[in-house]
């Protein structure tokens, strides 16, 4: 296999990965009305890929377009080197496309209906590579909108060109009906400007090019004359000047080693012009999905931050039930000490202040008495625990907000239907469901969050050096306290005297220096304790606001408008999908693109 050969299969195998890709793209449109318009053109851009395949061993079709007298039936009578359509340039002609083949080959093979086309079999060497088709004027006179016309048949026989001889006179290169067929047919096709009547007319090549420049990429013009050039044919010369120039291009760029590429670009130019097509079909409406989308946005947004807000409220409302944990979890974590023994003891204090009442009972009655007090107690802190255990079960209601939801509902409804989707999946109904279930998120969501931020929280609180620090201030007015009494019962009072280093013995402390010291001891414990809780308490409301503002972030408004969300996303994914394909599109174009003198129509893609 030679290596031309091989860059050929690779090439068209490329192609064949390009066509599985454009058909999986139009496989997963959306239902949505510019998706629709988009997967047909691609169906029918499929279907011409299909022509391509069957005709890749056929030869190419050169195929010819000009106004009325311009000279083409003459120009293909000299390119075959024998009179094989009839010519005139008064008036038209060529009143039915006339087909001019070798034997072997047929309308069929082209896929063309051989009822449409008058066929001229002919076995010149010009046409061992071509197939040439004298078409019908575009400028005629017929009505243009009526079937069964030379018009019709014309439009009808186009896509199969391959190759368009694009031929005008002095006085028709500016005419503006062959001009708007001209554009109409040179997407998918090759182009060659030839100006026709060189044995009368002026050379306007120069202002034919700057008329084209804006729309076309127009290669070599030629300037020819046909009738000298049969004349030459049918005398045995080979032809000469601008139209054997003409002649060396054709048998260049037409050759069967360039024919299937020429077939190929011909169709990227088509596949990039049909996706261009749908590219601004599409992004015409993207506006309004992408509005859609930050409407979706800002209703959650909001509703998030609302819900976050309750949150937070109900959640420093029930404080004391938190920091009650988290004190709990401080001292299990505190282990044995003498400041873990005070924060049980002020943890368990209506316990001790019960048990000391208990041990003052004599009588049935004051034993009655404290049996209903201790009961009024475990009951309200009974029911302080279930108010807080049902605080988070209270997030996940919003029954306040179904007004709001409804609202939401109507305004996100007019986005989707401005962008094209249907009604229902913004009917309030189905909000008052999402709502819910977003209620039930945010109570997993608060729930765990606070677990650990309790576990946190404790753990910061029980670091060494907060641990050896309210130990040591305990300890300090205990050892203080310890030393005044230790002095003054063996120093003060015995010692010293002994000694003589006292004249006499102080007297024993009293009833009011341990009154005075328990009472200095009961309040120092309680600045350490209010210090303490104080620090617990502000690190437990950080963690609020923090929980509020991670609640506002991770979305916990993520089942409002869940449908729509959905049919957004994957029309964006799909208008993505769009760029891939265009950009694998250009690819292909550029490994096709060599330098030709051949002209083309100028596209986006």
């Amino acid at each position: 296999m030679t290596r031309p050969e091989l860059e050929q299969i690779e090439l068209l195998a490329d192609v064949d990965e390009l066509l599985t890709s454009a058909r999986e793209w139009i496989g997963a449109a959306p239902v949505w009305p510019p998706a629709g318009k988009s997967r047909a053109l691609m169906e029918r851009l499929l279907e011409r890929a299909q022509t391509l395949r069957v005709r890749l061993d056929t030869p190419l079709v050169l195929a010819t377009l000009g106004g009325t007298g311009t000279g083409k039936s003459a120009l293909v009578n000299a390119l075959v080197g024998a009179t094989v359509s009839t010519s005139g340039r008064q008036r038209p002609t060529t009143r039915k496309p006339v087909l001019i083949c070798r034997a072997d080959i047929t309308p069929e093979m082209l896929g063309i209906d051989p009822r449409s086309v008058e066929m001229v079999v002919n076995s010149t060497p010009a046409l061992r590579d071509l197939v040439i088709i004298d078409c019908p004027d575009p400028d005629t006179t017929e009505d243009r909108e009526a079937r069964d016309t030379n018009l019709a048949q014309l439009h009808a026989l186009l896509p199969h060109c391959d190759v368009l001889l694009v031929t005008t006179t002095q006085q028709k290169y500016r005419s503006a009906v062959v001009s708007e067929e001209l554009a109409a047919a040179a997407v998918g096709a090759r182009l060659v400007f030839v100006q026709t009547h060189a044995d009368v007319d002026d050379d306007i090549r120069e202002d034919w090019s700057r008329v084209l420049s804006g729309d076309y990429a127009t290669g070599d013009i030629f300037f020819v004359d046909s009738p000298q050039a049969l004349r030459d044919a049918e005398a045995g010369r080979q032809p000469r000047g601008e139209m054997g120039r003409l002649v060396a291009l054709l048998e260049q760029q037409l050759a069967p080693a360039a024919g299937n590429r020429i077939r190929r670009a011909n169709f990227l130019d088509l596949f990039a012009d049909t996706l261009a097509a749908c590219r601004a079909s599409i992004d015409q409406a993207l506006p309004s999905v992408r509005q859609l989308e930050r409407a979706i946005d800002e209703a959650r947004s909001r509703f998030a931050a609302k819900w976050a807000q309750q949150v937070r409220r109900e959640l420093l409302d029930n404080r004391r039930m938190w920091e009650s944990r988290l004190l709990a979890e401080v001292t299990t974590r505190w282990g044995f000490s003498p400041w873990s023994c005070l924060l049980r003891a002020y943890q368990g204090l209506s316990g001790v202040v019960s048990g000391a009442t208990l041990m003052r009972v004599r009588t049935p009655s004051q034993l009655a008495l404290w049996g209903l007090w201790e009961g009024g107690r475990r009951l309200h802190a009974r029911l302080r625990e279930n108010k807080a255990e049902a605080t988070l079960a209270r997030i996940g209601q919003f029954p306040e907000e179904e007004s709001e939801l409804r609202t939401a509902a109507i305004i996100v409804e007019g986005y989707a239907v401005e962008a094209g989707f249907p009604r229902t999946e913004a009917q309030a109904g189905a909000l008052s469901v999402a709502g819910g279930e977003a209620g039930s998120r945010l109570l997993v969501r608060a729930g765990d969050e606070l677990q650990d931020s309790i576990a946190r929280l404790a753990g910061r609180h029980t670091g060494a050096f907060t641990r050896w620090r309210y130990e040591a201030l305990l300890l300090a007015m205990l050892l203080l306290l310890a030393y005044r009494f230790v002095r003054n019962f063996f120093y003060d009072s015995w010692l010293a005297p002994q000694l003589g280093l006292a004249p006499s013995a102080a007297p024993l402390l009293g009833v009011d220096f341990f009154v005075g010291a328990g009472l200095c001891l009961v309040v120092w414990c309680g600045l350490l304790l209010w210090a303490f809780c104080r620090r617990l308490r502000q690190g437990l409301t950080g963690e609020v606001d923090a929980l509020q503002a991670r609640l506002t972030q991770v979305g916990v408004a993520s089942g409002l408008f869940d449908a729509l969300e959905q049919r957004a996303r994957t029309v964006l994914e799909w208008r993505v999908d769009l760029d891939r394909l265009s950009a694998e599109t250009s690819r292909l174009r550029e490994r096709l693109s060599r330098p030709e003198a051949l002209g083309r129509i100028v596209t986006d893609g």
